[in-house]
């Protein structure tokens, strides 16, 4: 609830992406949300629909690629096609697709939409996902034939920019998730919690890859953090504590819970408090925090473990980012793990 936290207005966020843009970050990655989580802020309340979003950040930025966050079941998939080919012609190939296959069901709710079952709603989005594809393929008047859609004389133009189509992510966590993502994405977002070893983490990234080779396939792995990077590292665990503990808002954070059957009553005392103070942390995103130093190990050890990348996330992406590139990039392209320091 502090005063500073992140705007999300789009004069802001056209700031942010081309302050990352000049820095050399590689995507953008946006939540996908149609109603907030309540409290005093309404956390994530007031949000700009993403793939438009995206068109306008692609047109106003020259190399970083941005995605669109889309909830399949919520849109036609040869209207999404269309939608995500116009954002990779306007950013001459830098648009990605965030494929979510179900979320809260306050949400559905508000479009008449159904949230299928675990394993249905991934049967969905693999037919969803299959025409979206297919739009983009070189294929013309085609139909499509299965258990969710049945669609004549499908004709889509004009096709993904330079012959290549966007880059596809998502976040499944479950193992019908990981399995959806190894068989249709490109990358899979995995949450790396914290006090799990280093050991446990590189297990874990080696299964999704070698889970991956057996399907014929590679994909890349990422996961999510937010960090907290001050001169010293008392300056930053006293930030970090200042806003993620005593101006927290629990209120919305113990929403966010209930809807995950997360409660008092639910869960014993000391397993709630656990969980309930790694959601306040991002929603549940993996804590970097420390001097430059320690902020550039903890990203260098991420690396080492076998992961591709990490989506940071700040308090305030305007007054956190200049910083975090000035200081953190260069070290990690000293330890070999970026091509040049990060400059803004």
């Amino acid at each position: 609830m502090v005063p500073e936290r992140w705007s999300g207005s789009w004069p802001d966020c056209v700031r942010l992406a081309q302050m990352a843009d000049r820095a050399g970050i590689e995507f953008t990655l946006p939540i996908g949300r149609w109603k907030g989580y309540g409290g005093e802020t309404d956390y994530q309340g007031a949000t700009l629909e993403t793939v438009t979003w995206a068109c306008g950040l692609l047109a106003k930025t020259e190399r970083l690629t941005v995605f669109g966050t889309v909830h399949a079941p919520l849109i036609a998939p040869l209207i999404a096609a269309k939608q995500f080919v116009t954002a990779d012609h306007i950013g001459e190939g830098r648009f990605g697709l965030d494929l979510v296959c179900g979320w809260n069901e306050g949400e559905f709710e508000m479009f008449g939409a159904t949230l299928r079952d675990h394993e249905a709603r991934y049967a969905y989005a693999q037919e969803w996902l299959e025409i979206v594809k297919l739009a983009w393929s070189p294929s013309e008047d085609f139909d499509f034939e299965g258990q969710f859609f049945q669609l004549k004389g499908i004709r889509a133009k004009p096709k993904p920019y330079g012959g290549v189509r966007p880059l596809i992510m998502n976040a499944g966590a479950s193992s019908t998730g990981q399995s959806f993502a190894i068989r249709n994405c490109d990358a899979l977002f995995s949450t790396i919690a914290r006090g799990i070893s280093f050991e446990e983490t590189v297990q874990h990234v080696a299964n999704i890859k070698a889970l991956a080779r057996e399907c014929g396939r590679e994909i890349d792995v990422y996961t999510v953090g937010v960090v907290t990077c001050r001169p010293t590292a008392r300056d930053a665990a006293d930030y970090y504590r200042h806003c993620i503990v005593e101006h927290a808002d629990w209120d919305a954070v113990d929403n966010i819970l209930a809807m995950k059957n997360i409660t008092p009553q639910t869960h014993a005392a000391e397993e709630f408090q656990r969980i309930r103070d790694h959601q306040a942390n991002g929603m549940g995103g993996l804590p970097l925090v420390g001097d430059p130093d320690m902020v550039a190990r903890e990203l260098t050890q991420l690396a080492a473990s076998g992961l591709t990348g990490i989506a940071v996330s700040f308090v305030n992406y305007l007054d956190e980012l200049p910083y975090f590139c000035a200081e953190v990039l260069p070290r990690l392209a000293r330890s070999g793990l970026r091509e040049k320091p990060g400059s803004m």
